[in-house]
Protein backbone atom coordinates (compact mmCIF):
# COMPACT_ATOMS: atom_id res chain seq x y z
CA UNK A 1 0.00 0.00 0.00
CA UNK A 2 2.48 2.28 0.84
CA UNK A 3 4.70 3.22 -2.27
CA UNK A 4 7.15 6.11 -0.44
CA UNK A 5 7.95 5.32 3.33
CA UNK A 6 8.85 8.52 5.37
CA UNK A 7 12.28 9.17 6.72
CA UNK A 8 13.43 11.40 9.10
CA UNK A 9 14.78 14.72 7.65
CA UNK A 10 18.17 15.12 7.50
CA UNK A 11 17.59 19.11 9.28
CA UNK A 12 16.09 16.76 12.34
CA UNK A 13 19.06 14.44 12.67
CA UNK A 14 21.30 16.82 12.42
CA UNK A 15 20.28 19.07 14.98
CA UNK A 16 19.83 16.02 16.84
CA UNK A 17 23.06 14.96 16.94
CA UNK A 18 24.40 18.18 17.91
CA UNK A 19 21.89 19.22 20.41
CA UNK A 20 23.62 16.10 22.63
CA UNK A 21 26.94 17.23 22.34
CA UNK A 22 26.59 21.32 22.12
CA UNK A 23 24.85 24.23 23.68
CA UNK A 24 22.23 25.31 20.81
CA UNK A 25 21.94 28.58 19.77
CA UNK A 26 17.91 29.53 21.38
CA UNK A 27 16.46 29.60 17.99
CA UNK A 28 17.84 26.34 16.86
CA UNK A 29 16.80 24.84 20.15
CA UNK A 30 13.19 25.77 19.23
CA UNK A 31 13.72 24.61 15.40
CA UNK A 32 15.20 21.07 16.46
CA UNK A 33 12.17 21.35 19.29
CA UNK A 34 9.73 21.48 16.69
CA UNK A 35 11.13 19.47 14.27
CA UNK A 36 10.80 16.73 16.74
CA UNK A 37 7.07 17.02 17.53
CA UNK A 38 6.16 17.19 13.95
CA UNK A 39 7.93 14.22 12.57
CA UNK A 40 6.46 12.67 15.85
CA UNK A 41 2.98 13.60 15.19
CA UNK A 42 3.82 12.46 11.11
CA UNK A 43 4.78 9.46 12.79
CA UNK A 44 1.90 8.92 14.49
CA UNK A 45 -0.56 9.52 11.31
CA UNK A 46 0.96 7.08 9.34
CA UNK A 47 0.24 4.37 12.48
CA UNK A 48 -3.20 5.67 11.63
CA UNK A 49 -3.30 4.97 7.92
CA UNK A 50 -2.05 1.34 8.21
CA UNK A 51 -5.39 -0.47 7.91
CA UNK A 52 -6.04 1.58 4.46
CA UNK A 53 -7.02 -0.90 1.51
CA UNK A 54 -4.15 -1.80 -0.66
CA UNK A 55 -5.70 0.03 -3.68
CA UNK A 56 -4.81 3.34 -1.61
CA UNK A 57 -1.15 4.51 -2.58
CA UNK A 58 0.43 6.86 0.25
CA UNK A 59 3.36 9.55 -0.83
CA UNK A 60 5.27 10.44 2.21
CA UNK A 61 7.51 13.49 2.55
CA UNK A 62 7.06 15.05 -1.20
CA UNK A 63 9.34 17.79 -2.15
CA UNK A 64 8.16 18.77 -5.68
CA UNK A 65 8.57 21.88 -7.77
CA UNK A 66 6.23 23.58 -10.10
CA UNK A 67 6.48 26.82 -11.30
CA UNK A 68 10.33 27.27 -9.92
CA UNK A 69 8.46 27.26 -6.55
CA UNK A 70 8.71 24.26 -4.27
CA UNK A 71 6.72 22.88 -1.90
CA UNK A 72 6.48 20.21 0.23
CA UNK A 73 3.32 17.11 1.30
CA UNK A 74 3.80 15.65 4.35
CA UNK A 75 1.53 12.64 3.33
CA UNK A 76 -0.40 12.44 -0.22
CA UNK A 77 -2.95 9.73 -0.55
CA UNK A 78 -4.24 8.39 -4.17
CA UNK A 79 -7.69 6.44 -3.42
CA UNK A 80 -9.88 5.68 -6.17
CA UNK A 81 -9.93 8.45 -8.41
CA UNK A 82 -8.95 11.15 -5.83
CA UNK A 83 -5.94 12.92 -4.28
CA UNK A 84 -6.03 13.68 -0.60
CA UNK A 85 -3.46 15.88 0.42
CA UNK A 86 -2.53 16.00 4.53
CA UNK A 87 -0.72 18.21 6.37
CA UNK A 88 -0.24 17.03 9.97
CA UNK A 89 -0.06 19.28 12.90
CA UNK A 90 0.69 18.43 16.07
CA UNK A 91 -0.33 20.93 18.15
CA UNK A 92 -0.68 21.06 21.31
CA UNK A 93 -2.99 23.36 23.66
CA UNK A 94 -5.80 25.84 22.53
CA UNK A 95 -5.75 27.93 19.83
CA UNK A 96 -8.46 30.28 18.63
CA UNK A 97 -9.33 31.53 15.37
CA UNK A 98 -10.52 35.42 14.85
CA UNK A 99 -10.87 37.01 11.16
CA UNK A 100 -8.68 34.49 9.69
CA UNK A 101 -5.89 35.13 11.85
CA UNK A 102 -4.85 31.92 14.51
CA UNK A 103 -3.64 32.41 17.78
CA UNK A 104 -2.48 30.07 20.44
CA UNK A 105 -4.00 30.59 23.84
CA UNK A 106 -4.08 31.93 27.05
CA UNK A 107 -1.22 34.25 25.70
CA UNK A 108 -2.95 34.85 22.03
CA UNK A 109 0.06 35.08 20.07
CA UNK A 110 -0.20 35.10 16.43
CA UNK A 111 1.19 32.11 14.64
CA UNK A 112 1.22 31.45 10.68
CA UNK A 113 -2.09 30.11 9.00
CA UNK A 114 -1.49 26.58 8.23
CA UNK A 115 -5.03 26.81 5.64
CA UNK A 116 -2.81 29.10 3.79
CA UNK A 117 -0.42 26.82 3.62
CA UNK A 118 -2.51 24.04 2.43
CA UNK A 119 -3.69 25.94 -0.35
CA UNK A 120 -0.47 27.43 -1.02
CA UNK A 121 0.64 23.71 -1.55
CA UNK A 122 -2.58 22.05 -3.61
CA UNK A 123 -2.28 24.99 -6.00
CA UNK A 124 1.06 24.19 -6.88
CA UNK A 125 0.26 20.12 -6.77
CA UNK A 126 -2.46 20.97 -9.34
CA UNK A 127 -0.18 22.86 -11.42
CA UNK A 128 2.19 20.16 -11.55
CA UNK A 129 -0.57 16.94 -12.12
CA UNK A 130 -1.51 19.37 -15.36
CA UNK A 131 1.77 19.42 -16.37
CA UNK A 132 2.05 15.66 -15.96
CA UNK A 133 -1.06 15.04 -17.98
CA UNK A 134 -3.27 14.25 -14.55
CA UNK A 135 -6.86 15.47 -14.02
CA UNK A 136 -7.77 14.58 -10.67
CA UNK A 137 -9.67 16.13 -8.17
CA UNK A 138 -7.62 17.41 -5.04
CA UNK A 139 -9.26 17.21 -1.78
CA UNK A 140 -6.45 18.95 1.14
CA UNK A 141 -7.12 18.77 4.44
CA UNK A 142 -4.97 19.79 7.78
CA UNK A 143 -5.08 16.46 10.48
CA UNK A 144 -4.75 17.72 14.18
CA UNK A 145 -3.21 14.57 15.58
CA UNK A 146 -3.02 15.79 19.06
CA UNK A 147 -5.74 14.91 21.34
CA UNK A 148 -4.49 17.13 23.71
CA UNK A 149 -5.13 20.32 20.14
CA UNK A 150 -8.30 22.43 20.90
CA UNK A 151 -9.22 25.16 18.79
CA UNK A 152 -12.04 27.94 18.99
CA UNK A 153 -14.18 29.93 16.79
CA UNK A 154 -13.18 27.31 13.98
CA UNK A 155 -15.61 28.06 11.15
CA UNK A 156 -17.98 24.71 10.17
CA UNK A 157 -16.96 24.20 6.67
CA UNK A 158 -12.81 24.60 7.73
CA UNK A 159 -10.96 21.98 5.89
CA UNK A 160 -9.40 20.17 8.84
CA UNK A 161 -9.38 16.76 10.62
CA UNK A 162 -9.53 16.74 14.64
CA UNK A 163 -8.57 14.18 16.89
CA UNK A 164 -12.35 13.53 17.85
CA UNK A 165 -12.97 13.15 14.43
CA UNK A 166 -9.82 10.81 13.07
CA UNK A 167 -11.72 7.43 12.95
CA UNK A 168 -14.52 8.59 11.75
CA UNK A 169 -12.44 10.27 8.62
CA UNK A 170 -10.62 7.06 7.96
CA UNK A 171 -13.49 5.21 8.02
CA UNK A 172 -14.88 7.33 5.20
CA UNK A 173 -11.57 6.89 3.65
CA UNK A 174 -11.18 2.87 3.80
CA UNK A 175 -14.91 3.16 1.76
CA UNK A 176 -13.90 4.88 -1.32
CA UNK A 177 -14.43 3.79 -4.30
CA UNK A 178 -11.77 2.24 -6.64
CA UNK A 179 -10.02 2.89 -9.87
CA UNK A 180 -7.64 1.96 -12.18
CA UNK A 181 -5.05 1.28 -9.71
CA UNK A 182 -2.56 1.27 -12.98
CA UNK A 183 -3.22 4.82 -13.71
CA UNK A 184 -2.77 6.01 -10.12
CA UNK A 185 0.47 3.76 -9.87
CA UNK A 186 1.74 5.79 -13.21
CA UNK A 187 0.94 9.23 -11.40
CA UNK A 188 2.73 7.73 -8.09
CA UNK A 189 5.90 6.68 -10.32
CA UNK A 190 5.91 10.39 -11.40
CA UNK A 191 5.55 11.96 -8.58
CA UNK A 192 8.32 9.88 -6.73
CA UNK A 193 10.92 10.57 -9.83
CA UNK A 194 10.07 14.11 -9.63
CA UNK A 195 10.70 14.35 -5.54
CA UNK A 196 13.82 16.19 -4.58
CA UNK A 197 16.22 14.02 -2.66
CA UNK A 198 17.96 16.48 -0.34
CA UNK A 199 15.97 19.46 0.86
CA UNK A 200 18.04 22.59 0.10
CA UNK A 201 16.34 24.47 2.91
CA UNK A 202 18.34 23.07 5.69
CA UNK A 203 19.05 25.36 8.71
CA UNK A 204 21.71 24.07 10.55
CA UNK A 205 24.38 26.18 13.00
CA UNK A 206 28.23 26.05 12.03
CA UNK A 207 29.95 23.72 14.26
CA UNK A 208 33.07 22.20 14.28
CA UNK A 209 34.63 19.10 15.56
CA UNK A 210 36.80 20.85 18.49
CA UNK A 211 33.41 22.42 20.09
CA UNK A 212 31.79 19.22 19.90
CA UNK A 213 31.75 16.89 23.53
CA UNK A 214 33.32 13.49 22.94
CA UNK A 215 31.79 10.38 24.58
CA UNK A 216 28.88 8.03 23.61
CA UNK A 217 25.73 9.87 24.61
CA UNK A 218 22.95 7.40 25.74
CA UNK A 219 20.26 6.62 23.48
CA UNK A 220 17.34 7.27 25.39
CA UNK A 221 17.90 10.51 27.74
CA UNK A 222 21.36 11.24 25.80
CA UNK A 223 23.50 11.54 29.09
CA UNK A 224 26.92 10.19 28.42
CA UNK A 225 27.04 6.37 29.19
CA UNK A 226 30.58 5.39 31.61
CA UNK A 227 32.82 3.15 30.20
CA UNK A 228 31.39 -0.63 29.67
CA UNK A 229 32.02 -3.62 31.59
CA UNK A 230 31.55 -7.04 30.16
CA UNK A 231 30.58 -5.26 26.38
CA UNK A 232 27.74 -3.16 28.29
CA UNK A 233 27.39 0.49 28.48
CA UNK A 234 25.28 1.81 31.01
CA UNK A 235 23.57 5.16 31.81
CA UNK A 236 24.06 6.83 35.07
CA UNK A 237 21.10 9.02 34.94
CA UNK A 238 17.85 6.42 33.10
CA UNK A 239 19.51 3.27 34.00
CA UNK A 240 20.01 1.98 29.93
CA UNK A 241 21.74 -0.87 29.32
CA UNK A 242 23.69 -1.42 25.80
CA UNK A 243 25.32 -3.54 23.87
CA UNK A 244 29.06 -1.59 23.41
CA UNK A 245 29.08 -2.39 19.63
CA UNK A 246 25.59 -1.04 19.21
CA UNK A 247 27.17 2.46 20.90
CA UNK A 248 29.76 2.72 19.15
CA UNK A 249 27.96 1.93 15.51
CA UNK A 250 25.71 4.81 16.96
CA UNK A 251 28.78 7.51 16.76
CA UNK A 252 29.89 5.95 13.65
CA UNK A 253 26.47 6.76 12.56
CA UNK A 254 26.46 10.52 13.75
CA UNK A 255 30.50 11.02 13.03
CA UNK A 256 29.33 10.06 9.59
CA UNK A 257 26.39 12.51 9.19
CA UNK A 258 27.85 15.19 11.19
CA UNK A 259 31.31 15.47 9.33
CA UNK A 260 30.31 13.44 5.97
CA UNK A 261 33.52 14.79 4.06
CA UNK A 262 35.99 13.18 6.58
CA UNK A 263 37.80 10.07 7.09
CA UNK A 264 36.61 7.03 9.76
CA UNK A 265 39.58 5.97 10.87
CA UNK A 266 39.94 3.84 14.46
CA UNK A 267 41.94 6.74 16.28
CA UNK A 268 38.87 9.04 14.78
CA UNK A 269 36.27 7.03 16.61
CA UNK A 270 38.17 6.11 19.47
CA UNK A 271 38.84 10.13 20.23
CA UNK A 272 34.98 10.65 19.12
CA UNK A 273 33.72 8.20 21.69
CA UNK A 274 35.81 9.89 24.53
CA UNK A 275 38.02 7.05 24.84
CA UNK A 276 35.12 4.60 25.94
CA UNK A 277 36.34 0.95 23.64
CA UNK A 278 39.91 0.47 23.47
CA UNK A 279 41.51 0.95 19.49
CA UNK A 280 41.35 -2.96 19.24
CA UNK A 281 37.29 -3.05 19.86
CA UNK A 282 36.82 0.01 17.73
CA UNK A 283 38.75 -1.75 14.59
CA UNK A 284 37.24 -4.74 15.16
CA UNK A 285 33.61 -3.32 15.54
CA UNK A 286 34.57 -1.22 12.21
CA UNK A 287 35.61 -4.26 10.25
CA UNK A 288 33.03 -6.46 10.95
CA UNK A 289 30.80 -3.90 10.07
CA UNK A 290 32.49 -2.08 7.10
CA UNK A 291 34.57 -2.67 4.23
CA UNK A 292 38.19 -1.29 4.62
CA UNK A 293 40.18 0.54 1.65
CA UNK A 294 44.18 1.54 1.52
CA UNK A 295 46.53 0.78 3.94
CA UNK A 296 49.25 1.26 6.57
CA UNK A 297 48.17 2.82 10.02
CA UNK A 298 45.39 4.78 8.19
CA UNK A 299 41.79 2.57 8.21
CA UNK A 300 39.75 4.28 5.59
CA UNK A 301 36.36 2.74 6.02
CA UNK A 302 33.31 3.00 3.54
CA UNK A 303 29.69 1.18 4.32
CA UNK A 304 30.17 -2.31 4.16
CA UNK A 305 27.28 -4.52 2.37
CA UNK A 306 25.83 -6.25 5.70
CA UNK A 307 24.64 -2.84 6.47
CA UNK A 308 23.29 -2.36 9.99
CA UNK A 309 20.41 -0.54 11.46
CA UNK A 310 20.75 2.80 11.82
CA UNK A 311 24.06 3.04 9.49
CA UNK A 312 22.21 4.59 6.43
Amino acid sequence: MINKLRIEPKELEILRFLSRRLKLPLKNEKQYLHLEKGYAGEQHFDRELQDLPDSCIILNDLLLENSNTHFQIDTLLIAGSTLFVFEVKNYEGDYCIENERWYSLPSKTEIKNPLLQLQRCETLLRGLLKELGFHLPIKSHLIFINPGFQLYQAPLNISAVFPSQLKRFLTKLKNTPTAAKSRNMKLAEQLNARCMKENPYIRIPEYNYAQLRKGIPCDSCSSFLTPFTQGYLTCGECGLKEKADTAILRCVNEFRVLFPDRKITTNTIVDWCGGVGSGKTVRRILVRNYEKKGGGKLHIIKEGKNRRRGLR
